[in-house]
């Protein structure tokens, strides 16, 4: 049975709840961010204030000197989950696989095997946004397809408005002329490499066949073959169902209070999370660790990871950030549990700055050899220091 995926996605998800509440900020340029904050970043920002130059994750300084008429307001994240829920809950009478995003306007629906209830899935994708523009005063996107990934790519052809369908087999014909930028899963060091051979389109990169694209690509290359041809099998998860996250842990055959050897155990599961994550193609957005006492007592922290990754250069020191804040007692520690969750595809968007570009580029490689050499030889072929 062909699957019939609906992809809904309300644009500039919190720039229209916001203007949903306030009619004044129709047709100006708005962003989210928090305005008191020293190094504030842009949050979200409406079409308008992205047509100015905008970007998410771009200092609020720098926006304000693009566009001067800007409108600031602060985030409101109950706000948003309050509307999440609400597109959440038109969803719910139509399937029991549902997938929200978080907090951002995103929602995919399974409705494969429900025409005899509800009619096409067509109908299903145009009742659900006639419900949002009505009861919530929201104006989603919709797409349609065999599969989240090429339902994902479609949302994006036709933003800020509008809606795709892309018929079942007409995947890889419909992603062969987009720009490989375009395509979940294909991060920025892959971009970089593929403009160096000057392939800029789907269709370019896929008339190669797999042995050609290791040379460049190595362990990468099948991911990024399957990928462009817009082959996905990833489910929607039923409602209520964990999210898919990366959890590892460890017991110490002995409990210890020693700082060194905690560090050293993160480093190993951060080395086997970056792994896990990098071959299903995704990044993680949170990073957290627990910590199980002698006595007892647990403690739990974390911290986002912007932008998301699933490069161990990165994690490591994230992780032993979170580290120094669970493990405050002087008890001894008998289990420690890392956390990789809020997983999302990964980037396409380089660093700005040379220097940055060059450490980037620096640390994928190095990362990419020793995945190289551990499928080859081994896990235990190669290691990190936890210095």
């Amino acid at each position: 049975m062909d699957r019939h995926i609906i992809h809904i996605n309300v644009a500039d998800f919190a720039v229209a709840v916001e203007r949903r509440l306030d009619h004044r900020l129709h047709n100006r340029p708005v962003v989210i961010a928090p305005e008191g904050a020293a190094r504030a970043t842009v949050y979200d920002m409406s079409e308008e204030a992205y047509q100015a130059g905008i970007r998410k994750g771009m200092a609020l300084r720098g926006a304000m000197r693009l566009c001067r008429d800007l409108a600031i307001l602060p985030p409101q994240p109950a706000r948003y989950e309050q509307a999440m829920h609400a597109l959440l809950h038109q969803a719910l009478p139509y399937s029991p696989l549902i997938e929200p995003g978080e907090q951002d306007g995103h929602l995919f629906v399974d409705v494969t095997g429900t025409s005899r209830l509800f009619g096409p899935p067509v109908d299903v994708a145009w009742r659900l946004r006639r419900q949002a523009r009505k009861e919530l005063a929201l104006d989603p996107i919709w797409a349609l397809a065999a599969n989240k990934l090429v339902a994902k790519v479609a949302s994006r052809l036709v933003k800020p408005q509008g809606e795709y369908i892309v018929a079942a087999g007409d995947e890889k014909d419909f992603l062969a002329p987009l720009p490989v930028e375009l395509i979940p899963g294909i991060e920025a060091p892959d971009l970089a490499r593929l403009r160096e051979l000057n392939l800029n389109r789907v269709h370019q990169v896929t008339t190669l066949d797999t042995a050609h694209l290791a040379v460049v690509f190595n362990n990468r290359a099948t991911f990024i073959q399957k990928v462009l041809r817009g082959q996905d099998n990833a489910p929607v998860c039923p409602i209520g169902q964990q999210p898919p996250r990366v959890v590892l842990d460890h017991t110490f055959g002995t409990d210890t209070h020693s700082p060194d050897a905690m560090t050293a155990i993160i480093y190993a599961l951060v080395e086997k999370a970056g792994h896990s994550l990098r071959s299903q193609g995704r990044v993680t957005r949170r990073i957290s660790i627990t910590a199980d006492y002698s006595d007892g007592r647990r403690s739990i922290r974390q911290i986002g990871i912007e932008p998301p990754t699933a490069n161990d250069w990165v994690l490591f020191p994230l992780a032993r950030r979170v580290l120094n804040l669970a493990v405050t007692r002087r008890t001894r520690v008998r289990h420690l549990r890392l956390i990789c969750d809020r997983l999302v595809f990964p980037p396409a968007q380089l660093p700005l700055f040379e220097a940055e570009r060059k450490t980037f580029f620096h640390q994928q490689a190095l990362v990419a050899a020793v995945d190289g050499i551990r499928e080859r030889f081994g896990w235990q072929a190669v290691g990190t220091c936890a210095r």
